[in-house]
């Protein structure tokens, strides 16, 4: 198998056709065809399902993609460290977080110190985050929790109580914290499984003996805040995802320690990338 062989395919499976891949690599397509179909020959194999000009993957060819993505990625770091030895002027940060509030600051923060760098982010659930880091599509995640894992390396950046977001009419609107044991019978809007502040939310009410009365479970920040409002229950929130509007209050709650995490994740084999290193380097202060 030659690389160029290897990049072809690459180039193929990542864009999802012959004709993209081509203009990607800045060769003809024929040369782009014959590349992938000398590679197939040689293993007797079939990495692509051909639909006319469009491809898709077969389950063979899924799996060699994750290892392209592996070398390619590699070599790209090679090239940056050869072309940027000294100083980051120039390069590409991926970041993959499981929401905004997290991340922004850090990259805020990173953005004055590399400005120069080009930084994307993609957002998803915390297996989202791993997955994307394991398969090399990501340099860095933020993650609200992590267990413990011998392939990542994590760093705690910060901690936020769990606030009661309440409607204005709702009688814990016009106090500054209420104790858990006051939700008993209270209607309450969860966050979906799987959820860190409700998993939180959900610890701190088994601790104070409280059986939750739940009404719905949403998914979205956005419409629990809709729901709120509308008076249709209570919700548990990272105190730095809360953001302040009309006819919404966040109270404290006063008896619990419930809280929140972010933690900065990256592959362990990775620590030492450059690219990587001057993100941890930023969030460490």
């Amino acid at each position: 198998m030659r690389l160029t062989q290897l990049r072809s395919f690459h180039a193929v499976a990542s864009a999802g056709g012959f004709t993209k891949a081509a203009e990607q690599l800045h060769v003809s397509q024929p040369t782009i065809t014959t590349q992938v179909r000398s590679l197939e020959d040689s293993y007797r194999v079939e990495l692509f399902h051909r639909y006319g000009r469009r491809v898709q993957t077969t389950e063979l060819g899924e799996r060699l993609l994750q290892i392209s993505r592996q070398i390619f990625s590699l070599e790209g770091e090679a090239r940056q460290l050869l072309a940027d030895a000294g100083e980051l002027r120039s390069g590409h940060l991926r970041v993959a977080a499981v929401g905004p509030y997290h991340v922004t600051k850090m990259l805020a923060l990173y953005n004055r110190r590399y400005p120069d760098i080009t930084v994307s982010v993609s957002t998803g659930n915390s297996q989202d985050v791993l997955e994307r880091l394991l398969d090399y599509r990501a340099d860095v995640g933020v993650l609200a929790q992590f267990s413990k894992d011998r392939r990542f390396v994590a760093i705690p950046y910060s901690e936020h109580p769990i606030r009661l977001l309440v409607p204005a009419e709702h009688r814990f609107a016009k106090r500054r914290s209420v104790r858990i044991a006051e939700l008993a019978g209270e209607p309450l809007i969860m966050r979906e499984q799987g959820s860190t502040t409700r998993k939180a939310f959900e610890a701190a009410l088994k601790a104070a003996k409280v059986e939750p009365r739940i009404v719905m479970e949403i998914g979205s920040r956005e419409i629990i805040r809709e729901a709120v409002v509308q008076g249709i229950g209570l919700a548990a929130v990272s105190e730095v995802e809360f953001v302040p509007g009309p006819g919404l209050h966040a109270v404290k709650l006063g008896d619990s320690e419930a809280r929140t995490y972010a933690h900065v994740v990256c592959l362990g084999e990775r620590r030492d990338m450059r690219m990587v290193r001057s993100f941890l380097e930023v969030i460490a202060g």
